[in-house]
């Protein structure tokens, strides 16, 4: 078993395909030797996925998998991971949520078009973890960034989360703590088998989220006009 440094977290695990092989070798780590969580996997298991799952390759089983036993785990360690596309701009993070197919990819690419992809880096493109550490919310790359692979392997303090929505003109509004909690339950990764603890823990993170960082609606057409719109609105410049 190998061992990789994700989230500031020991994470154990063997990586049998070239998919989860060639994505984690940023998180690599020779340095560690016991482990905060152990993602077992092994062949027997990866076939026996394959036979419930046969519309799926073993390689896509594989970094299913061991992303969902991450993101089950995570919970233990005052973390979870939030469907959203993460940027970091001047080492501060905005994370950008919405639904499959809404253009969250599409909209951090624009930062890196518009601010230059040395200023604005890519955390996390599909799953980024989100940790309470020492009394403040960090944003943090993992190997399980969807399609796309986009993923760095850094600690970024947070500073607001804004949810998309397609239209024609650009507008944007602070979301009340009702709203919110709305659509980040709907966005973020929940326990595996209805775990009540977990959900306990998940929703006083989301209570704790809500308290400390601005949440966001953008309506929006997907142009450098709203990049520059939430730019000025959640003041990066601070």
């Amino acid at each position: 078993m190998s061992f990789y440094k994700i989230a500031d977290l020991n994470i154990q695990m063997e990586c049998l395909k070239k998919m989860l092989q060639e994505r984690s070798k940023k998180y690599f780590s020779s340095e560690i030797s016991c482990a905060d969580i152990k993602i077992d996997m092994d062949n027997e298991k990866l076939e026996n996925l394959s036979k419930r799952y046969p519309q799926l390759s073993l390689n896509e089983l594989e970094y299913i998998y061991t992303g969902c036993i991450f993101a089950d785990n995570i919970f233990d360690f005052n973390g979870f991971c939030l469907h959203s596309s993460a940027v970091a701009l001047d080492h501060v993070a905005v994370l950008f949520s919405a639904p499959c197919g809404t253009g969250k990819s599409t909209h951090t690419s624009l930062w890196q078009d518009y601010f230059g992809k040395d200023r604005a880096v890519i955390i996390n493109d599909d799953k980024p973890a989100l940790r309470f550490v020492e009394d403040a919310f960090y944003v943090y790359g993992t190997p399980w960034s969807g399609k796309n692979n986009l993923n760095s392997n850094i600690k970024v303090p947070l500073k607001a989360i804004v949810f998309l929505e397609q239209a024609e003109n650009n507008s944007v509004r602070r979301l009340d703590a009702k709203e919110a909690l709305k659509l980040l339950i709907n966005q973020s990764l929940r326990p595996l088998a209805n775990n009540e603890q977990k959900m306990e823990k998940l929703l006083g993170l989301l209570d704790l989220l809500l308290e400390r960082i601005p949440i966001y609606k953008l309506k929006c057409n997907i142009s450098t006009d709203a990049v520059k719109l939430i730019y000025n609105v959640v003041n990066l410049k601070t």
